[in-house]
Formats: structure tokens, C-alpha cells, sequence
């Protein structure tokens, strides 16, 4: 078994346990090449959603944590750094690359945490309609959901996975930062009308 197999047969139970999690729509998840597109309310999403999907998620992390003590544990799960002050042209292709391979990659198109907000109120970034234009993989709109809107212990979280959207469906043409931006507003009304129906 793998170091991640490992950790997760060990600590997914006491993630589900603490999180109180409520997972809707596995079923929905891929069996390989999938990204997972999220709302994104606390630190604590990364683990709810991984506990919730039942398999290894791989997510970009700031790159300052790779330089704590914690960095080689953050790598070790499967996570990879991010340059959030930029363009980081990198992490994108890392996160193309797992796509294709695949592996199941998280994303969070709002880029930071809104934890307590509507996530209609929110703006969006294109990265998740870049990454779904080169890899053609299908994309699962995730909501987490909790009467706080923010992920938290000991309290109940629900994580929503809802029907995968397939590249023909997200209305690329020619590719571009306008078509990118197009879909990955298309993945997060998905997202938000989840919301909505809670």
C-alpha cells in the first residue's frame, strides 16, 4: 500500500468523525482523469473533501508550506507548491500533466478561501477552464455546504459532487483566455445552483 493509502485508511475515518461529513453524488466521481472544482470556505477543505471522495485528491498548496517542518508530510500526500503572488505557469502544467495521467485533481476556481459568504458573491478565476481545455478531462462540481458556509470540526459538512461536465459541454472553440474564463463560470454556476437547492 502506498505512504498515502496508509495515512488515509488511518485518518479519513477521524477526518469523517471530526467533520461530521455528509458526502452526496461519489457515484458522480470519475474512476481516473478527473478535475474536482470546489467552493472554497476553509484550510480544513482539502481534507473534508478528500475524506468525502474516498480516494487521493491532488491539490495545489501555496509554496511557502513546503519550506515548514510540515513539507515533506504536505508533498508525501500528494500536494504540489503553487506561487500564488503570480502567473505560476508551472503548477498549471503539474496540474495538466496529473490530469492526463489519471489522477484526480482538486481545484478551487475562486482561488482563496470565502468562508461565510454566498458563493455567488464571490469572483472566480479562468484556471479551472484552462486546465479542463487541455486535458479534456471531465470536471465534477463540488459544493461544500454547511449552515456556516465555512468548513469546521464537530459540526455537520455535506460535500456535494454533482454530474461531471464534459468538454464538449463547457463550449470551447479555439481555446483562450476568454473561453477559459467562459467555462469556468459555466463549472461554478453549477456549483452555486447546488448551493441554491440546499
Amino acid at each position: 500500500m502506498s505512504f498515502y493509502g496508509t495515512i488515509y485508511r488511518i485518518f479519513s475515518p477521524i477526518v469523517r468523525l471530526l467533520y461530521r461529513i455528509e458526502a452526496v453524488g461519489v457515484e458522480n466521481i470519475p474512476a481516473e482523469g478527473a478535475v474536482l472544482a470546489s467552493n472554497h470556505t476553509a484550510f480544513s477543505d482539502v481534507l473534508v473533501i478528500s475524506a468525502a471522495a474516498g480516494r487521493q485528491v491532488r491539490y495545489m498548496a501555496k509554496k511557502e508550506l513546503f519550506v515548514t517542518p510540515l513539507g515533506p508530510l504536505i508533498r508525501a500526500l500528494g500536494a504540489y507548491p503553487v506561487d500564488r503572488g503570480g502567473a505560476d505557469v508551472g503548477s498549471i502544467r503539474t496540474t495538466i500533466r496529473l490530469a492526463e495521467a489519471g489522477e484526480l485533481v482538486g481545484i478551487f476556481p475562486q482561488g482563496h478561501r470565502f468562508g461565510r459568504r454566498n458563493p455567488r458573491d464571490t469572483e472566480i478565476r479562468s484556471g479551472v477552464g484552462m486546465v479542463a481545455w487541455h486535458t479534456k478531462a471531465p470536471v465534477v462540481p463540488v459544493l461544500l455546504y454547511n449552515k456556516r458556509m465555512k468548513t469546521g470540526m464537530l459540526r455537520k459538512n455535506t460535500v456535494v459532487f454533482g454530474k461531471p461536465l464534459t468538454f464538449a459541454e463547457l463550449g470551447f472553440e479555439k481555446g483562450g483566455r476568454t473561453e477559459y474564463l467562459n467555462a469556468a463560470r459555466m463549472i461554478f454556476d453549477r456549483i452555486c445552483d447546488m448551493y441554491d437547492a440546499r
